[in-house]
């Protein structure tokens, strides 16, 4: 079997031209992710993942998208569902915390099952774990579950679980954490001066107590008490010290998008410094190929402790969904929904 390189691509429109396909084919890409512009209609996007996936046919190669919820869902009305934002999950937590870990499940096993079922699309870029606080960017807002980080935890894990039995691969964000960024690194660099103690006591917990799950993504924070010169990404320090020993995560760890503007420099620098860093994949999503050939072309085989890891995560897309009756989750689903809204 060839093996795969490590990164993620993305494509640029709606259908796979003809020198992505050669071009992919060649460089071996672990997995894809989808974003809006990949989007037109049920029959394009199925149509898109089978051939992404086709670029690589011996093997198995997933493909993401970001589906959270919110105002972060890439598949919308008439496509897909519109689900709610996951602070949603949060306030019924509040007043009852059952209720809340069976709502955040049940979004995450819907999801899953309008991903896989409606599109094949096999990994969704959640739970986002992030705990904010007063007066951090709004790029994540409503996007955490609750400030409260043993909240987040177990929100988290509820809707990791719920994607996992629909047999859609969950990829917890932002490690070690992007609560606290005060701009959004899609645009800038943000910085966090929250000494360690702090962020060992309100950001990392989350992310600790989900260490065993399979896939997880870097933030571009540069965290002023761990490491003043590189943001997280490309960070030896906080990758070594922090996500890999604090934190204790040994699960398949990718890269934030390379192409957000946080970070600067040559395409082949940035890829070879995150896996320097200790990423086990680059991830770089805009479909830009000027920049995808020199992130390609500085990645290595997937080989190793990497391997492993990758190979582990590829156990959940392989797997086959639960048998649930997915009318009813939807029926209990909205019902909960309802508690929130009345």
């Amino acid at each position: 079997m060839t093996a795969s390189k490590a990164w993620i691509s993305g494509c640029i429109g709606p259908r796979l031209l003809a020198d992505e396909r050669a071009f992919f084919a060649d460089t071996r890409p672990w997995g894809f992710i989808l974003f809006g512009r990949n989007i037109e209609s049920i029959e394009q996007v199925r149509d898109l993942v089978v051939d992404l996936k086709a670029t690589a046919p011996e093997r198995t190669v997933p493909v993401f998208v970001d589906q959270e919820g919110g105002r972060v869902q890439r598949l919308r009305p008439p496509l897909a569902d519109r689900f709610p934002p996951t602070a949603v999950a949060g306030r019924i937590f509040r007043e009852n915390p059952e209720a809340g870990e069976r709502f955040a499940w049940l979004q995450g096993r819907l999801l899953a099952a309008s991903l896989r079922d409606g599109f094949g699309i096999d990994g969704n870029c959640i739970p986002c774990l992030d705990v904010p606080q007063p007066g951090s960017h709004s790029v994540i807002g409503d996007r955490a579950y609750a400030d409260d980080p043993r909240a987040v935890a177990r929100l988290g894990r509820a809707a990791a679980e719920g994607s996992v039995a629909g047999a859609v691969l969950p990829v917890m964000k932002h490690l070690p954490g992007h609560g606290r960024g005060e701009a959004d690194s899609h645009l800038e660099l943000p910085r966090v001066s929250a000494s360690r103690e702090d962020l060992a006591a309100h950001d990392f917990p989350p992310f600790r107590d989900l260490r065993d799950l399979p896939a997880a993504m870097t933030a571009h924070l540069l965290f002023e008490a761990i490491d003043p010169l590189w943001p997280t990404t490309l960070s030896s320090t906080v990758i070594g010290e922090i996500i890999r020993g604090e934190i204790g995560y040994d699960g398949l760890l990718m890269s934030d998008d390379l192409s957000m503007k946080a970070l600067r420099g040559d395409f082949g620098d940035l890829a070879r410094g995150a896996i320097g860093a200790g990423c086990d994949l680059v991830l770089h999503c805009n479909g830009d190929m000027a920049e995808m050939r020199p992130v390609a072309a500085n990645v290595p085989e997937l080989e190793g402790e990497s391997l492993r890891r990758a190979e582990r995560a590829l156990d959940v897309v392989r797997g086959t969904p639960d048998a649930a009756d997915l009318d009813a989750l939807r029926d209990e689903f909205a019902s909960l929904l309802g508690t929130v809204s009345a």
